[in-house]
């Protein structure tokens, strides 16, 4: 690594990376290369003698660490760049808890809950409380408990603010939740934020040690923080203050799930003398969509000042065009995404339709197939949610963590082996009873004596099972051998015949189970230790929506769909925004919650996703809750500046397609984007 290392970087990009000491926000407006600037950090420190393992890098996605992990290595010693601790909140958390949380009741074979986990301890917290099922919405009280979570509320406080019927309940349900994941020795993802907090409190001498190990700290996508991830931070730095945040206040989208806007506009008061630096410099986009974008933006109050700009000229207007109707929209979309890659220098993959609510797809994806283009749709079908896998995650789960309850339920008929209800309910009774893991008492004779000789021997054959390969699995490595072993031993990856009588769909959730194995087995080549198996199910429980999106044959070259909020941190050189109507972009409810502030914001996200082109539309009417609506075009679009704006109609897109000079000033903005 050479002296001149900084060079390659331009002056605000340098001096935000050559700032070690103290308090620093880096201010990183879209595309302006934040990314960049962090991992040059982290190699300028080490070349100034800074060890690798005194540096924590925190962000909020998998593919965020990994780009940054990556880089590092480019730029510093490969043994340097992995001494160096990047990950995401809840990895860090995990790590820690690993080492820690035997202090607070649990121990380091914890299993992590899913949203189904959660559901199903929600269900039985209610029921043993005399909830009737229907009385409090399980999916209300669940976003209840992850509010309470990301404002670290504990139960007693949950309790205490409650100031209606609803929250009373939840709250109480809150608490028997607690109660239930700790018996079965589960946290939820929140719990792995909340609990390290929890001992760091509790435990001044553990967060010494953490603060003395992490001496530096760079945090990516500040604005995004809740209150738990602040307090984690900030107990982290403690008093030696060397925090860099990197961010972008006007890309806060995420305070319908907790995230405080304020936690960044009030870095220099949480942590005086901070220094700021703006990175304004934009490398994606042309100046018609920058300065649209400042000028959307600065609509907003209580914001830093910002104005993005680059060096890719001028290039096209900003297409505005209304339809008379939601169906003439999708169909115009499709249209223009034939015509646009038919006469330009385009392929289907450098093309995304962005849209506020995911309801929106549907009739775009039946528009597009119309047209025979291909698509992908951004958090679509998730591989790791089907079914089959999760009930073989399931399976390892309780191999791992016998006092999981969740999964035990969950595969005690997957396969069938004639275990019913009656059973089911013995079990829970006697459970309620002992207090004994469910998985002990299968094989007890005061549930077998209760059950049927069928039932009796199919729970007799899984806890007999469940013995053989929790001494198997004891040992570290191996790790995919011994689960293809235990899933075949188990019955349940060929008793897949028994569930699926349609031989095809059978063999096709069979393959999706001997995939799943192939994980285990490449997570195995990736670790350079032998594993437990925890290890394993902890990467499968912390894989993000990045990790998790499965793109069809044709994606390598296909049209993205995605709602704005899931296309954050992604670019385009073409953008179709869609369904900028009133109520639903800014949306009906953010409105009503006097959240318009995040809507522009979100309309600025989708603005700056474009590269040279972009195209909006709205419709006049459009069928919602099972009635045809008349609409009125967003007051978002008042704010576009009419130096960069274009209202036209349908028709009118497609007149000038074959003039030359038009292809000639694309051809021009693609190849400066391209340098």
């Amino acid at each position: 690594m050479s002296k001149g290392i900084l060079d390659q970087l331009n002056p605000e990009q340098r001096e935000a990376a050559k700032t070690i000491e103290g308090p620093l926000l880096v201010l990183a407006g879209a595309g302006t290369g934040k990314t960049r600037v962090i991992t040059f950090r982290i190699a300028y420190m080490l070349q100034n003698g800074i060890k690798p393992e005194n540096i924590l890098g925190v962000t909020f996605t998998n593919k965020a660490a990994r780009e940054m992990k990556e880089r590092v290595a480019q730029l510093v010693s490969a043994d340097d760049a992995k001494k160096v601790t990047l990950g995401t909140f809840h990895s860090l958390c995990a790590k820690i808890l690993r080492k820690e949380i035997d202090r607070i009741g649990f121990t380091a074979n914890f299993t992590i809950a899913d949203a189904s986990d959660q559901k199903g301890i929600l269900r039985q917290g209610m029921s043993e409380l005399g909830f009737l099922k229907d009385e409090v919405p399980v999916e209300a009280v669940m976003s209840f408990v992850g509010g309470s979570k990301n404002h670290a509320r504990s139960p007693r406080e949950a309790k205490m603010i409650a100031d209606t019927d609803f929250e009373a309940k939840a709250a109480l349900i809150y608490e028997r939740y607690q109660q239930i994941l700790e018996n079965q020795n589960m946290l939820d993802f929140d719990d792995m934020l909340c609990h390290v907090v929890k001992i760091w409190r509790k435990y001044p001498d553990v967060l010494k040690k953490y603060q003395e190990t992490y001496k530096y700290l760079l945090v990516d996508e500040y604005q995004d923080t809740n209150e738990v991830q602040f307090e984690l931070l900030k107990m982290i730095t403690g008093d030696k203050k060397n925090i860099c945040v990197v961010g972008d206040d006007d890309q806060s989208i995420y305070g319908w799930r907790g995230a405080v806007v304020e936690h960044i506009l009030d870095f220099p008061f949480h942590f005086k003398g901070a220094k700021v630096v703006k990175l304004e410099r934009n490398y994606r986009s042309t100046n018609t969509i920058l300065e649209t974008a400042n000028k959307v933006i600065s609509e907003n109050s209580g914001r830093y000042d910002k104005s993005l700009w680059s060096e890719h000229g001028e290039g096209e207007t900003i297409k505005v065009i209304g339809t008379n109707s939601a169906d003439n929209e999708a169909g115009f979309v499709a249209d223009a995404i034939y015509d646009v890659v038919s006469n330009y220098d385009l392929d289907y993959k450098d093309i995304a339709i962005l849209y506020r609510s995911n309801h929106l797809s549907r009739q775009l994806e039946q528009a597009l197939r119309k047209m025979e283009i291909p698509y992908r749709l951004v958090g679509g079908q998730e591989f790791f949610k089907r079914k089959e896998i999760k009930d073989a995650a399931a399976y390892l789960k309780l191999i791992a963590n016998p006092k999981d309850d969740q999964s035990l339920l969950r595969i005690l008929g997957v396969p069938p082996r004639g275990i019913g209800d009656k059973a089911v309910k013995a079990l829970k009774e006697l459970h309620a009873a002992t207090f004994l893991p469910m998985s002990e008492l299968l094989g007890h004779e005061a549930f077998l004596e209760k059950v049927s000789s069928t039932a009796a021997k199919g729970a007799k054959e899984l806890s007999n099972n469940f013995k053989k390969y929790t001494d198997e699995f004891a040992t570290p490595g191996d790790l995919g051998h011994k689960a293809k072993e235990y899933l075949e031993d188990s019955g349940f990856a060929n008793g897949l015949l028994k569930i699926y009588k349609n031989r095809a769909e059978a063999e096709k959730r069979r393959e999706n189970v001997d995939e799943f194995v192939n994980a285990i087995y490449e997570f195995e080549n990736k670790t350079s230790s032998a594993p437990l198996l925890y290890e394993f199910l902890e990467s499968f429980a912390l894989l993000d929506e990045n990790d998790k999106t499965e793109e069809d044959e044709q994606s390598g070259n296909a049209v993205t769909l995605s709602t704005v909020h899931a296309s954050k941190g992604l670019e385009y050189p073409y953008v179709f925004l869609v369904g900028m109507e009133q109520n639903l972009f800014p949306h009906e409810r953010a409105l009503k919650e006097g959240g318009k502030s995040e809507e522009r914001r979100l309309f600025y996200v989708a603005i700056t996703r474009a590269k040279s082109n972009l195209a909006i539309t709205y419709a006049t009417q459009r069928m919602r809750h099972g009635r045809l609506l008349h609409c009125k075009k967003s007051e978002f679009l008042r704010d576009l500046p009419e130096k960069y704006t274009e209202e036209m109609k349908p028709d009118n897109f497609f007149s000038g397609v074959d003039n030359e000079d038009i292809l000639d000033e694309f051809s021009n903005i693609f190849e400066m984007l391209e340098d």
